[in-house]
């Protein structure tokens, strides 16, 4: 050996031949499609999470392995020069989850190592609750000569065991010893010491039931209608190659009971099935119907409300084969099932579905891809299909199955579009009219309908898709046009009561944007004159109920009803307790956001209101009425789902909008015909497709400067074909002392957009990170 080696002689020495070698996803933002190489001594599977220096530090850092094989890897590389693997992890994901991040980082625009982050739970990574223990099994190889030792209670022992079932083992020793009828360890340990029994390590995780909280019925399995069984049948047909199938079933066809006859056949068939619900439908209603009818053959249920430990333990079980049914929320797209045979999107519409960080996908649109890649077909399920969905059913790219009518053979509910603007005029009776002030957000109209609907025994719900107290704090100055802003974000503040904290008497405002808080003032800085809190919300109309019904009809917050939104329902725990009481009875009504529009099946709500149909409608967002369109249609459908006739009142100051109207006549076709026909003349998606690049910076000019500099290159390296919009401020100019600025491509194919993105991608102008984010298929625009 040299006494001053040169730095070949310092590289290790092995036969590089026979070394396998693997490139490795790391979990950061290294844009990287190729991952970095390294070596393994030991054999490893792609999919499987490794520990790996990184950089002249050798930072360990985590990653997948994206590729495992030989020197083919390096491309040329001096393999002595290639790092070892620090860590090989027991976690990891299925093959066929790596090549479905691979297509998201593509098409997304996102560095691979950070889909692949996403694809893994961190109660994964970190093996959250998850124990090992000693326990105990019969060898593989029994002793001949037994003289001296099967005698006593260790023979009685030893017979007992041969007469277990194999599923019994690996036994904790202790368990074994209950089961056996023994009084001690004595005869086990004389087993094991004479070779019959050996130890091994029983591998566990620590976790709560999830099943606890979920509802879980008997299981009928009603008789499927007409519709329903055509449906299946024809799907059926089709369960051995890859296909999108479009479910378009009105609220309470029995969708659902569709999914299970679906998934009995594909699980008959020795295959798994997934099933994605957004998180706000994963109801203990919803999740309980599919454990009832499958927790047989093992069901998994992955949402965000549960602790890590209890999520661990879901999604080991169904990487272990434990469950064969998986349903979670838009995160259980990447779950470890192997032997895929169907997945289900239900809601397919819901905007849950769109994550919005990085990586920025549509849960939905990446179901799809993976079915594609498992081979399996694809059921999309709403009775209010998104735009997209629709004209793919409508070009033959879907096909498209309906359900007209409702499963138990009941009527839609009617459906009445009150003008607030003449409704606040109607005259009450003598009794009723001190209950009425201008500021009221129920209307006489619905006011009668609640009281009727109370008195009958039956039970409402009231829809108004605004949180808080008040909406905004202005001057009572009508020339002075002062308004309650956050100093961090450009949007106004808005009042809470309760959850807000207080100062000598006074309340802080909260903005739903940055979550910062200020106090309000006493008066208008701009005038000294009063200020006024204008606007309902949740909590305002929280207020109403109690003043108009606690003693009229004993409705009082938490005895005779509930409010449902995020400030109300702190966890998941607090939502299902809620729909709980509801259920049984406890409650007559609930006022809520859009988590009471849907997933909710109780058959004695005979009564909807929706308070403000025009929430969303005028937002400076092309989905503004596809929206308005969807929420309207999905929370009426809530109503008259037992023998009772369901009635919905929607109040409005826009009567003759579409989207309301049309809504209220449960036409779906007319209102998708007519909006896609005006999206095709404006050209907005589905006619085309669209990404959003969101520049931001705590400096104003700096964050203008970068838009400027990547609209630029976006122009000079210009893809025919592509349209490109601004750069321009965002609506909400910003958010968290974050200046923020756009740019908007439009296309006819989304392939245009991925070159033009990816050229500019390519110069290191464009990067997904905190300052810059990419948005492909936007949904919203502010």
């Amino acid at each position: 050996m040299s006494l001053f080696p040169t730095s070949d002689d310092s590289l290790p020495t092995f036969d590089p031949e026979s070394t396998m070698f693997v490139r490795v996803a790391i979990e950061r933002g290294l844009d990287r499609a190729d991952g970095l190489s390294y070596r393994s001594d030991e054999p490893v599977r792609v999919g499987q999470r490794v520990i790996v220096p990184v950089g002249r530090g050798n930072t360990a850092t985590g990653g997948i392995v994206i590729e495992a094989g030989g020197m083919e890897l390096l491309n040329g590389f001096d393999p002595r020069k290639v790092k070892p693997i620090s860590e090989i992890t027991s976690s990891g994901i299925e093959p066929g989850v790596v090549e479905l991040a691979r297509w998201m980082s593509k098409y997304y625009l996102c560095p691979l190592g950070m889909v692949l982050n996403s694809a893994l739970p961190s109660a994964v990574k970190s093996r959250t609750g998850a124990k090992t223990r000693i326990g105990v099994q019969v060898c593989v190889s029994v002793p001949e000569d037994a003289e001296g030792v099967l005698v006593g209670k260790t023979k009685f022992a030893w017979e007992q065991i041969c007469g277990l079932a194999d599923d019994v083992f690996p036994a904790d020793p202790k368990a074994l010893r209950v089961k056996l009828g023994l009084s001690n360890l004595t005869p086990i340990n004389r087993l094991l010491k004479a070779g019959f029994l050996e130890t091994v390590e029983i591998q566990s995780i620590r976790a709560a039931e999830v099943f606890d909280l979920l509802e879980q019925r008997e299981d009928t399995r009603p008789m499927l209608n007409e519709e329903q069984s055509g449906v299946v049948d024809g799907i059926s047909k089709t369960l051995d190659a890859f296909g999108v199938h479009l479910v378009q079933g009105v609220t309470g066809s029995g969708k659902t009971e569709v999914y299970m006859h679906l998934i009995d056949r594909v699980l008959a068939r020795g295959k798994t099935a997934l099933v994605l619900v957004p998180e706000i439908a994963l109801t203990p209603q919803t999740a309980g119907r599919f454990v009832s009818r499958f927790g047989g053959v093992g069901v998994s249920v992955l949402h965000s409300g549960l602790s890590a430990s209890t999520r661990h333990k879901q999604w080991a079980s169904a990487r272990d084969g434990q469950s064969r049914v998986v349903v979670g929320a838009r995160s259980a797209v990447f779950a470890p099932l192997s032997d895929l045979g169907m997945i289900v999107v239900d809601e397919e519409h819901d905007s849950s579905y769109k994550q919005d960080s990085m990586p920025r996908y549509n849960g939905r649109d990446a179901a799809v891809k993976r079915a594609q890649l498992e081979g399996c077909p694809v059921v999309l399920g709403s009775a209010t299909p998104s735009l997209e969905s629709y004209a793919n059913a409508m070009d033959g790219r879907y096909t498209r199955w309906r359900l007209a009518t409702r499963a138990t053979g009941g009527l839609m509910p009617s459906v009445r579009v009150i003008d607030m603007e003449r409704d606040v005029h109607r005259k009450l009776d003598g009794k009723n009219e001190a209950l009425r002030r201008k500021t009221d957000a129920i209307g006489p109209s619905l006011h009668d309908a609640i009281v009727e609907t109370i008195e009958s025994g039956s039970q409402a719900l009231l829809l108004l898709n605004r949180r808080g107290f008040a909406s905004v704090v202005v001057s009572t100055d009508p020339q002075c046009g002062w308004k309650l802003e956050c100093d961090q974000c450009d949007a106004t503040m808005v009042v809470h009561r309760g959850s807000v904290r207080t100062q000598s008497g006074r309340r802080y405002v909260r903005c739903h944007h940055c979550g910062s808080e200020r106090l309000i003032p006493k008066s208008c800085p701009m005038t000294g004159k009063p200020v006024v809190e204008l606007g309902a919300g949740t909590q305002r109309v929280e207020e109403e109920i109690e003043r108009r019904y606690g003693e009229l009809l004993s409705l009082r917050e938490g005895e005779g009803f509930a409010r449902v939104d995020s400030d109300s329902m702190r966890s998941a725990k607090d939502y299902f307790r809620t729909l709980d009481r509801f259920g049984s009875g406890a409650l007559k009504m609930l006022l809520g956001t859009q988590m009471i529009a849907k997933g909710l099946d109780f058959p004695n709500v005979s009564l909807v209101g929706v308070l403000s149909a025009d929430t969303a409608l005028y937002l400076p967002d092309f989905r503004a009425e596809e929206r308005t369109f969807q929420l309207v249609s999905q929370v009426a459908g809530r109503a008259g789902r037992g023998s009772t006739p369901g009635r919905v009142l929607v109040q409005t100051l826009n009567p003759l909008s579409p989207a309301i109207t049309l809504a209220a006549e449960h036409r779906y076709d007319t209102f998708a015909s007519q909006e896609l026909t005006n999206r095709r003349l404006a050209g907005f998606p589905p006619c085309t497709r669209m990404a959003r690049v969101v520049i931001r910076h705590k400096d104003h000019a700096r964050a203008h400067a970068i838009a400027l500099q990547i609209g630029d290159a976006l122009r000079r390296d210009g893809v025919e074909g592509v349209q490109i919009t601004g750069p321009m401020e965002c609506v909400i100019s910003k958010i968290a002392n974050q200046y923020r600025w756009s740019i908007e491509l439009v296309a006819p194919r989304a392939n245009l957009i991925q070159l033009a993105l990816g050229r500019v991608r390519a110069e290191g102008l464009l990067k997904s990170d905190a300052s810059c984010g990419i948005d492909v298929d936007p949904i919203w625009l502010m």
